[in-house]
């Protein structure tokens, strides 16, 4: 390894650690701005889903830690990483990111002002980072009950949202790009909370009412578990309860219903299908 990614790693270490005193949960990162650790399941041709209970490093945000020893483990096995990612969603903060994009050619700030000036909200003084391309993630803080989902472009047009399941790139890392670094005057800022109004738009629309499944109450909490659903779980949630339904002799009959849910999700209905599929393989059941 160069001595100048030594030395970034050193850095991107030094920087996890500080934010990790913060309460920040922290992963480390290579200079691509993903997980530095790989799957430990990825040759696996059918891996049931796994968020670190194997015991093993690379689940990526399952990995992230305010652990200082822990912290020190992870990068110790990624001596590659130049940077860290910092985990949303997870007390005591709940982060949820606000990452205002340049790439998309659109003016995500403008956007951003447009939305606050048509909801009647304002951005609060919080932390900001500067991202190497010019963009800016806004850090906020959301209530512990309240589950942000991760979205791209949802809110407006090179805006996306890093909420649960999600990590932003911490200050201080290094990229194939350049340095993340924070903007003048919000480094020592706590993490603002945010605005309700601005909270509602982040916020799926709720659903529609379902017809209950005719497997009785464990199968309406399996579909229900499902529906609870937000990016990034969608596939584990629907295999995990594919995978109860077999096992406990109703899965023939509650496929319609779990993949009614996952289309609910956003999932396609191959894609469902191919989960229930599988959850019925790994129970020795046959689709």
């Amino acid at each position: 390894m160069a001595t100048t990614d030594r030395q970034a790693t050193t850095l991107a270490l030094a920087h996890a650690l500080s934010a990790a005193e913060r309460g920040l949960a922290v992963i480390p990162l290579s200079r691509a701005k993903l997980p530095a650790l790989r799957s430990p399941h990825r040759d696996r041709p059918d891996p049931a889903p796994c968020h670190g209970e194997c015991g093993r490093f690379g689940h990526g945000v399952y990995d992230a830690s305010t652990d200082p020893a822990r912290i020190r483990e992870l990068f110790a096995a990624a001596p590659w990483a130049t940077g860290y990612g910092i985990a949303c969603g997870l007390p005591p903060h709940h982060l949820i990111g606000i990452d205002l994009d340049t790439k998309s050619g659109t003016d995500s700030s403008a956007a951003l002002r447009e939305l606050a000036l048509r909801h009647l909200f304002t951005i609060p003084a919080t932390v900001v980072v500067l991202t190497p391309s010019g963009g800016r993630h806004v850090w906020l803080t959301g209530p512990p009950d309240v589950v942000v989902p991760n979205s791209a472009g949802r809110l407006a047009p090179g805006i996306d949202i890093r909420g649960a399941g999600g990590y932003l790139v911490g200050p201080g890392s290094r990229t194939d790009h350049g340095v993340y670094a924070t903007a003048p005057g919000t480094a020592l800022l706590a993490p603002a909370p945010c605005p309700p109004a601005l909270l509602r738009l982040l916020l799926p629309p709720p659903r529609a009412p379902h017809p209950a499944p005719p497997s009785g109450e464990h199968g309406r909490g399996l579909v229900q578990f499902v529906l609870a659903a937000h990016e990034g779980q969608r596939n584990t949630r629907l295999f995990w309860a594919a995978c109860r339904a077999y096992e406990n002799g109703i899965g023939p009959a509650l496929v319609a219903p779990l993949v009614e849910a996952a289309l609910n999700t956003g999932l396609s209905e191959q894609e469902a299908r191919a989960t229930i599929a599988s959850a019925a393989r790994m129970t020795g059941h046959r689709p």
